[in-house]
């Protein structure tokens, strides 16, 4: 074990899969500048060349359709998106090529292909930069949709995901780079056995969330916890396929239940876990209604001021969670 930061299990996955695959390479805006990615590829491009280490032109739509075409020439590509806000021009070959090719041709061929996805939030960068989209491509059947949460997630989940025959949309958050954790050595795991993860054990209430929202969760259950209440957390960790067992299990024995998500209440990822405790849950095993912690249905603001209204934080979470124990 050693520790290692958010970010720095990124880097350490992309220097695996570079090192160890040679069919692997990476392309995108912004990669061997700090401004765009962090210290997430730093300097991969001086240790494995500008040939796998690709920099474009701004291109959102050129750079994802040429990686998705090499997909299908035997390449594992990952394709970086510093702004999720961005990869929108992007949809087209995401949405209506590589997540459909494999249905339509029979399982003959499928795009082999990681779309990394950066989420920009916070430092008064406004509407346009500061969007956590996963929830529009987790509706998408055909895409593969992941959201670690901690360091060693980070870093094996770029992993799994890159080494998957199915299109994957891989959501980082610049907002957990600097999270620690000790992490273990590199074990490859398939993608299709992950799912999602107890991080914390809890009998008061059941907690899920993904990516960002699930260190938020985590330091409102420690906040709970001086208060006596003793919270479960789970991280999703794979958004798409969902699986709900865990969540249902956990909401079983506790009772209560809080998803927290980035994104927006309306049609966003936190009403699908709803959804899932009140289809899978009895109600007379149900203490209180569920809640969801999500963002004010509204454009992110510019002023600092507002931006600290806008996101919930840790103490406005386990304000809500002390409300629903009671």
């Amino acid at each position: 074990m050693a520790e290692m930061s958010y970010a720095d299990g990124i880097l350490e996955g992309f220097r695996y899969l570079l090192a160890t695959y040679p069919k692997c390479f990476t392309i995108g805006q912004g990669l061997w500048s700090p401004w765009y990615v962090g210290t997430t590829m730093k300097d991969l491009d001086k240790e494995f060349g500008k040939e796998r280490v690709i920099d474009t032109p701004v291109s959102e739509l050129a750079t994802t359709g040429a990686a998705i075409g090499a997909s299908l020439h035997g390449y594992r590509p990952i394709v970086i998106h510093p702004r999720m806000d961005f990869m929108l021009l992007a949809s087209d070959p995401i949405v209506n090529q590589a997540a459909k090719w494999r249905h339509m041709l029979g399982g003959a061929v499928s795009p082999a292909v990681t779309i990394r996805s950066i989420i920009n939030r916070g430092g008064e960068q406004g509407a346009q930069h500061s969007q956590a989209l996963h929830a529009w491509y987790a509706h998408i059947p055909g895409l593969r949709v992941v959201m670690p949460a901690t360091p060693a997630d980070a870093r094996d989940l770029l992993i799994s995901a890159t080494l998957c025959d199915d299109p994957v949309i891989y959501i980082d958050d610049r907002w957990c780079y600097e999270w620690t954790d000790d992490v273990g050595p590199i074990e490859e795991q398939p993608l299709e056995v992950q799912g999602p993860r107890v991080l914390r054990q809890g009998e008061d209430v059941t907690i899920a969330a993904a990516g960002y929202s699930t260190r938020l969760a985590l330091d409102a259950a420690e906040a709970l916890a001086a208060s006596g209440l003793s919270a479960e957390v789970i991280d999703v960790r794979v958004l798409n396929p969902f699986d709900p067992e865990p969540i249902v299990r956990s909401v079983e024995k506790t009772g209560r239940f809080a998803a927290i998500d980035g994104g927006w209440s309306t049609c966003g990822f936190s009403a699908e876990l709803l959804a899932t405790v009140a289809e899978k849950v009895a109600p007379q095993k149900l203490k209180a209604p569920s809640v969801r912690i999500t963002l004010p249905d509204a454009p992110a603001p510019t002023s600092k001021a507002l931006e600290d209204v806008y996101y919930p934080d840790d103490r406005l979470i386990a304000e809500r969670l002390r409300a629903l124990a009671a």
